[in-house]
């Protein structure tokens, strides 16, 4: 039995070196030489070991990662972490600034510039001290009075890994990646290895349940070491430092992401329960950081575009210096009831956006043009670039995306070329140096015939796009209508990626999607990289695929212009796979978003035996979905109108309005053509307001859309 003097100290131990991680990692402070501090840690290690029933997933000793997963599970978010809008210049700054104003500006009353809640209402921060001055009382009554400033939080934007962490009862319960907004992976056990992370949080008044939104991060130094250390042991360095933070953080082995020195800045406070959070951004992130969190120490307020503006010149001139990579600065709305006010678009807060650094671009060589052969027969040059280093990755590849632009640019082989890369975006020709134009550079020619089975080219009606006519028979398009067929948004063939694609049709194993249900594991596991559990893994995939829905089966047949929203506008329309195999082409032209030449690709696909013989073979293996309920013309008010919603409205939101049409057997569409019936134009309906009127689209506002639906 342990001897509460043994508790007493262990719990004594664990408060002294949680203080002095809090005082080393958040607040740069030390009260105690590093000696000492190991020997505070070593005494905690000997009690735990004697005593390993006492050890808990919040000591101190815990950090170095248990056992090694063999996969990360999913982790739902109970509140979106949504991505931010981007702005590039000092007039898009302006212009966010504007909207945001605007929709504040019905809530602004003559009281509310007094309100404690309302910081942007003393204009500048200093308009208090004055406003008794009766001579700058009379200034300012001679002009048009300014509306306040808001306030920002304005804060480095870090070129990390963006991760969730849980606490309960003021413990670290869970560590969760962002992933794609609403799903995440579990990554608990590595977080937990990051020393900037505490497993517990100081104090006693943090909220029962705290969710905290963080970067993690590689510091430069830390990147320099790692890639030095790769390359002495002839190892791969990492291209760049937030490459090596997510490679560091999805390692399946929690020691191996303990070596690599991952720091975390905090920039927000997620979802809470029990517990008061601050009425603003920057006073919750003091809080956060009272209760043991780091935030960057950079964050600044600031009123107004121009000091917003002001902030952003400041910290990209220091941008070299700083101690981490950051591609930008991030504006947040300070005041919380602001930021509700002002809302979400998609999946974006409207209260905040990044102003992003300027693109890097360089100058290199181009080597030779390639031509590649897409899923559609589509015919694209491709630049092979002598490679250079842009923006923190080694580029030797660009997008040319067709002949025209090869022509725009002047663009020959062995010409010097600036090449440019956004972020993620993949990077593309921007212009050609041609005073550095060699004597013997050679002119760029589409080939007259396929690269990959010789069959002839043809041109669009446009003369801008190429495209081999071989159709599912040319290898290329047949190797990429598989890729497609078995992607997430079509029938989501987990496992099957690309280079097992590409291994299976190079040895004829796949001729076509329907092949797919024809593999056997026997086969399998005959081919190098499988073994009798991946092989299996991938049939029982495989099969799982055939239980699918109409619209991901109608857009992972590859259909030529036929895209999600398509693909589902087609089976709310027809119901059935055989209605839309049958239909005629004016049949097609009458389901919203689908115009003469959408229509015309659907007929032409469903027309070609081939393509029937696929379907009938992907049938017969057993793909199949539930059956959609098609609503009878007769069934509602507005049936066989089309309708385009757009603008503001203050009734109801745009998705009510598409849901009440819907509900009455209308359709609702994206875009304004002839076919469409009514425009519900909000405020600031824009552009498709001005075609509805140029085509004598009948316009509807909130209320006569409302009285509309009522009547029929």
């Amino acid at each position: 039995m342990v001897s509460d003097t043994v508790i007493n100290r262990v719990a004594e131990l664990r408060n002294q070196i949680d203080h002095h991680n809090h005082l080393y990692y958040i607040l740069d402070q030390i009260e105690v030489p590093d000696a000492e501090y190991d020997r505070l840690m070593q005494e905690l290690q000997g009690i735990e070991t004697e005593y390993p029933d006492l050890v808990t997933a919040q000591s101190p000793t815990q950090r170095v990662g248990s056992t090694p997963l063999t996969a990360f599970s999913e982790v739902q978010h109970e509140q979106p972490m949504l991505s931010l809008g981007n702005v590039f210049t000092e007039q898009d700054l302006v212009d966010f600034d504007r909207r945001v104003r605007d929709r504040l500006a019905p809530a602004k009353t003559d009281t509310a510039d007094k309100s404690d809640d309302a910081p942007e209402s003393e204009s500048e921060g200093k308009s208090e001290g004055k406003s008794k001055d009766k001579p700058e009382q009379e200034n300012e009554a001679k002009t048009e009075p300014k509306k306040p400033l808001l306030e920002y939080v304005c804060e480095p934007k870090l070129d990390g890994v963006a991760v969730s962490l849980l606490y309960r009862d003021g413990k670290l319960v869970r560590g969760a990646t962002r992933g794609d907004g609403s799903q995440g992976e579990d990554i608990t056990q590595n977080v937990r290895t990051i020393s900037t992370i505490p497993l517990r949080l100081q104090g006693d008044d943090y909220p029962k349940v705290l969710e905290v939104r963080g970067e993690l991060f590689i510091s430069k130094g830390t990147f320099e070491s790692i890639n030095e250390k790769a390359l002495k042991q002839e190892q791969k360095p990492f291209v760049n430092a937030r490459n090596a933070a997510s490679g560091s953080l999805r390692q399946l082995d929690p020691q191996v992401t303990a070596k690599r020195n991952l720091e975390i800045y905090v920039y927000a406070a997620g979802w809470f329960e029990q517990g008061e959070l601050a009425d603003t951004h920057f006073d919750r992130l003091q809080q956060l950081q009272h209760w043991g969190l780091r935030i960057n120490p950079e964050i600044k307020k600031m009123q107004g575009a121009a000091e917003c503006q002001a902030y952003y010149e400041d910290i990209g001139s220091r941008r070299d210096d700083l101690p981490y990579e950051i591609d930008g600065v991030v504006y947040k709305l300070n005041a919380i009831d602001q930021q509700e006010q002002v809302g979400f678009v998609s999946r974006a807060p409207r209260w905040a956006t990044a102003h992003k650094f300027p693109a890097q671009e360089e100058l290199t060589t181009l080597l030779d043009v390639e031509f590649q052969v897409g899923r559609t027969g589509a015919i694209t040059p491709v630049a092979r670039l002598e490679p250079v280093f842009v923006g923190g990755v080694t580029i030797s590849n660009a997008t040319l995306h067709n002949m025209d632009e090869i022509k725009r640019l002047d663009l020959r082989i062995g010409d010097s070329v600036i090449v440019h890369r956004a972020g993620d975006v993949i990077p593309k020709v921007v212009q050609v140096v041609k005073n550095r134009r060699p004597d013997d550079a050679a002119e760029i020619v589409m080939p007259k015939h396929c690269p990959v089975c010789e069959s002839e080219v043809s041109q669009d009606e446009e003369g801008i796009v190429f495209r081999c006519n071989a159709g599912l028979y040319c290898a290329a398009q047949r190797k990429e209508s598989i890729k497609h067929f078995s992607s997430r948004k079509a029938l989501d063939i987990q496992g099957l990626g690309d280079k097992i694609v590409e291994l299976f049709c190079a040895i004829d194993l796949l001729k076509s999607i329907a092949d797919l249900y024809q593999l056997k594991a026997e086969q399998l596991i005959e081919l190098e990289g499988f073994g009798e559990k991946s092989a299996h893994k991938l049939i029982t995939a495989i099969e799982a695929s055939k239980q699918t829905t109409l619209p991901k089966f109608l857009f992972g047949l590859g259909i030529r212009e036929v895209g999600e929203t398509t693909a589902k506008q087609l089976a709310n329309q027809f119901g059935t796979l055989e209605a839309i195999q049958n239909a005629d082409q004016e049949s097609l032209e009458q389901t919203p978003e689908i115009g003469p030449i959408v229509a015309a690709h659907i007929t032409h696909f469903f027309q070609d035996t081939h393509n029937r013989t696929v379907i009938e073979e992907l049938l017969t293996a057993g793909v199949s979905w539930p059956t959609i309920e098609v609503l009878a013309e007769s069934e509602g008010s507005l049936s066989g109108l089309i309708f385009v919603v757009t603008g503001k409205l203050e009734q109801m939101s745009r998705d009510d309005a598409k849901q009440k049409i819907e509900s009455l057997g209308g359709k609702v569409s994206g875009s304004v053509s002839a076919k469409t019936d009514y425009l519900l134009a909000g405020e600031k309906a824009g552009s498709k307001l001005a075609k509805a009127e140029s085509l004598g689209v009948k316009i509807l506002d909130e209320q006569a859309f409302i009285e509309l639906a009522d009547s029929l």
